[in-house]
């Protein structure tokens, strides 16, 4: 099992750390019905999957069939076709999907997006995909039917708030990074999870609007990095 710290926090990017500062600092803002979902994906999930690695606006110039992320790929569902917000693939083969939601959306108990997310996967026979507004990330084992009547807890094998990335950050890289999944980590993550199928795994302590610790370290390391631009500047 996977143990939390301060290394996975120093090793953290600063684009990271300086995300989960500005959304910690505007939340309010951001969790308001007028913040929508093309908003926080372009401002904060899009961010967040380039610093795990992937070529998220096809900067290198792949060939369409061979570009790191197709934006609202098209799946067939029970004869109509759906668009999952991302599909993430390597050589052209989906690996995962990433379905977005704006942080007024309740990702931990909400039901129907865990059913949607499910259900796009399930179809795609893709072992595991992720529902995230950034505020909340949740991990989804994919490999069983989804029901409408699930709870959103039902094939949930990770969930991550967002003051929790830079100590989790290791985490994630270890299984949803470009080069974990070319390394075969991803898929040995998603064979280790057919035995945690239902669990809603955090390791926040509190929902409370207090700065946790990695919040404090965040922002400190962030006011440092300002006071040394200013000097050097």
């Amino acid at each position: 099992m996977h143990t939390s710290g301060k290394n996975d926090a120093q090793s953290c990017p600063a684009s990271v750390l300086d995300l989960v500062a500005r959304f910690d600092l505007h939340s309010g803002t951001y969790k308001q019905q007028t913040y929508n979902e093309t908003q926080v994906r372009r401002e904060f999930i899009d961010p967040l999957f380039k610093a795990l690695g992937w070529d998220i606006d096809n900067e290198g110039g792949n060939a369409e069939a061979y570009k790191d992320v197709i934006h609202e790929d098209a799946i067939k569902i029970g004869g109509s076709t759906k668009a999952p917000d991302y599909c993430f693939r390597i050589g052209g083969v989906r690996k995962f999907f990433v379905e977005a939601k704006k942080p007024a959306e309740d990702i931990k108990q909400k039901r129907e997006h865990a059913y949607q997310l499910r259900r796009y996967a399930w179809s795609a026979k893709l072992p595991l995909s992720i529902l995230t507004d950034f505020e909340e990330l949740a991990v989804y084992d994919c490999r069983v039917q989804p029901v409408r009547s699930d709870k959103a807890s039902a094939g949930r094998v990770l969930y991550f708030r967002y003051d929790e990335y830079p100590q989790r950050w290791d985490e994630l890289v270890s299984i949803f990074s470009r080069e974990a999944i070319l390394k075969g980590s991803f898929d040995k993550f998603a064979e280790s999870s057919k035995r945690k199928r239902g669990t809603a795994r955090s390791t926040s302590s509190s929902t409370s609007s207090t700065a946790s610790p990695t919040m404090k370290s965040v922002s400190s390391r962030r006011r440092r990095r300002d006071a040394t631009v200013f000097i050097q500047g």
